[in-house]
């Protein structure tokens, strides 16, 4: 091995030149090209040698580590902790995806392999990178580098207990309303979580490298009277959100209508609830302006048939035959495991132009009704056809009387103007 070559700045404290960049830099290139004329062939043949080697073995470890990652998401996938696009759906570039806590963790891991390696790099070639960590703002990067590693593992690692103590209470409950509400509840909390251990290792940063903190808290203090006055419609967006979650008035998975917008609920943050309707367009509300929520899949549902039937057809046949059909969907799978009650006819509802109304629903699982509902009017339509009976539909008739020519056996229309 060869001699350290003096860090700069430790070789010009206290003279001069210690604040000058440019003294600083001037005895780096000096330092460095004495080094390099000192290195002999063979020590630096053997420097070479060892970095080769401990490239190669970092190299080794960090492809370990992915293998290991891989294995892992399979496994937490095979066990249901995580979906099958977490666990290596495509992302739509060709490569496969993992989850967001293994994929920093594991890149953490990883940058702290890289970074090891380095140094010992450095300490082969004779850099001392140790002794300039030594130093009093080497030992002061290393805390606050050691905080944020700390902060990101501590978020990552309680967000993953989180969403762990959320999905096993979703598991262990026999309601689907309370396993849809852990469900909603669940991104609220880690998100809430995240954010104030987020506030504590910034402020424990900042006081660190000799901010001082307690002005801040004050300052923060008093900007966060000021927008509570100002920013009064984010706090209401905020509380209704919080309260149509502890109240169970709608949860995620959800089909409501919100505005004369209706969807399936699938994000519920702080502040807006996100609808996602048939045709894959988005809704984002404020909790502010859902003032009215209508829940189609709260607790159970109900599948309404109207048929309108003509005039001219039998009415008894026809509740007769839906009758029927609803007995047949209520003894067959699968519509039987999403039926709760059986069929109940209203009787006939109204009279229209068109035909007599006859009203019926049938009681289902949340969120089965239109299954049901799709399945009992084809049948419907088929049984009615097979027996005669007529669905309504307008008649148009004209009675529009026209001149004639006066004296013709065969009478046409004259042209008018």
């Amino acid at each position: 091995m060869v001699a350290s070559f003096s860090h700069p700045v430790a070789a010009t404290t206290g003279g001069p030149s210690a604040a000058s960049a440019g003294g600083a830099i001037i005895h780096l290139l000096r330092s460095g090209t004495t080094w390099a004329m000192r290195l002999q062939p063979r020590e630096a043949a053997i420097d070479l040698a060892l970095t080769v080697v401990i490239v190669a073995a970092a190299f080794g470890l960090l492809r370990l580590l992915d293998w290991l990652l891989r294995r892992g998401v399979e496994r937490l996938a095979a066990k249901g902790l995580v979906t099958r696009r977490q666990a290596g759906g495509d992302r739509g570039d060709g490569q496969k995806g993992a989850p967001r806590i293994a994929a920093t963790s594991w890149g953490l891991l990883k940058l702290a392999i890289a970074l090891g390696a380095a140094l010992l790099v450095m300490e082969v070639w004779g850099l001392t990178p140790l002794q300039w960590l030594s130093s009093q703002f080497g030992a002061a990067l290393a805390r606050v580098v050691f905080l944020v590693v700390l902060g990101v593992a501590v978020v990552e690692i309680g967000g993953r207990m989180m969403d762990r103590l959320f999905l096993s209470l979703q598991h262990r409950t026999h309601d689907h309303r309370r396993a849809a509400q852990f469900k909603t509840l669940a991104p609220i909390v880690r998100g809430l979580s995240t954010g104030l251990l987020v506030i504590m290792i910034g402020l424990t940063v900042l006081s660190e490298i000799g901010v001082k903190i307690g002005p801040l808290l004050a300052g923060a203090g008093v900007i966060g009277v000021a927008l509570g006055f100002g920013a009064q419609t984010l706090v209401k967006d905020f509380l209704t959100g919080l309260f149509l979650i502890i109240e169970d008035i709608v949860s995620v998975g959800d089909n409501v209508k919100i505005g004369g917008v209706g969807g399936q609920v699938e994000t519920m943050t702080l502040r807006t609830i996100r609808l996602r309707d048939f045709d894959g367009t988005l809704h984002v509300f404020p909790y502010s302006e859902a003032q009215v929520i209508h829940n189609q899949t709260k607790s159970f549902s109900y599948a309404v048939m109207a048929p309108k039937i003509s005039y001219v057809s039998d009415i008894e046949k026809a509740r007769a035959i839906m009758r029927e059909i609803g007995e047949q969907l209520q003894h067959e799978k699968p519509y039987a495991e999403m039926i709760l009650e059986p069929l109940e006819i209203v009787g006939v509802d109204a009279f229209t132009d068109v035909g007599v109304v006859v009203k019926s629903r049938v009681k289902t699982r949340p969120g089965k009704q239109w299954q049901v509902g799709r399945e009992f009017q084809r049948r419907m339509k088929l049984a009615f056809d097979a027996q005669g009976i007529e669905i309504g539909y307008p008649n148009v008739y004209a009675d529009r009387p026209t001149p004639l020519t006066e004296g013709a056996d065969n009478p046409t229309p004259v042209a008018t103007q």
